[in-house]
């Protein structure tokens, strides 16, 4: 295999807010592939939200293995670092979050601000959604009507996803499957349809699967 998995925001850009002790959070997150591109978007936030008390940001490059924040006046340590902390958690890379905050008055304490700049970087990674980047097997599985409830329930346990149906004399089903895993896809399936059913392998290509 010469590309490795990893993961990335699953669309383009994700957004979500938050409020805690009057205080209002914006969490914010784009798919990136330079250093040069989440840069742009974290200036783009500073002029577009210039009013705002704190626009605070991590992001990760795969390559080069690049990752930067800032707490941008807050604390040390209580902003850029929780929100590089939650997309290292998920596993993400090429990618940048940033967090705006709006001041309502009320001090929040270190481990308040932890929590809030966590929390606004989870809300914008579950609004975009996480997606792993990985070589897959496209598999073309032509299933005769009776048979499709049989098969379509066993896919999930291979980890096989339905990427298009075609209803015709049969119902023909592209499909994906981590390669290597093919083999015991078509076992099962020849066990759960009497050998009726056999997935044909099409090719092979590096893709991004939804996973969260």
């Amino acid at each position: 295999m010469t590309e490795k998995d990893y993961y990335v925001p699953f669309a383009d850009y994700g957004e979500d807010r938050l409020e805690e002790k009057h205080s209002k959070f914006t969490g914010r997150v784009w798919r990136v592939e330079t250093a040069e591109e989440a840069v742009a978007k974290i200036k783009q936030m500073r002029d577009v939200y210039w009013d705002a008390t704190h626009n605070c940001w991590a992001y990760i490059i795969r390559e080069g293995n690049l990752m930067r924040y800032s707490d941008d006046g807050e604390p040390q340590g209580t902003a850029g670092m929780p929100i590089l902390e939650v997309l290292r958690h998920e596993g993400l890379v090429d990618c940048v979050c940033v967090v705006t905050r709006y001041f309502g008055g009320i001090l929040l304490g270190t481990g308040g601000l932890v929590r809030a700049y966590t929390k606004g970087a989870q809300l914008a990674v579950a609004a975009a959604g996480v997606q792993r980047m990985s070589l897959y097997t496209v598999l073309l599985l032509a299933c005769p009507y009776h048979l499709y409830e049989i098969v379509t329930r066993l896919l999930p346990a291979h980890d096989c996803a339905v990427e298009e149906t075609d209803y015709g004399a049969d119902v023909t089903l592209t499909c994906t499957v981590p390669v290597g895993g093919e083999q015991a896809l078509n076992a099962a399936l020849a066990e759960a349809t009497a050998g009726t059913v056999h997935a044909e392998v099409m090719e092979t290509k590096f893709m991004g699967r939804r996973v969260k």
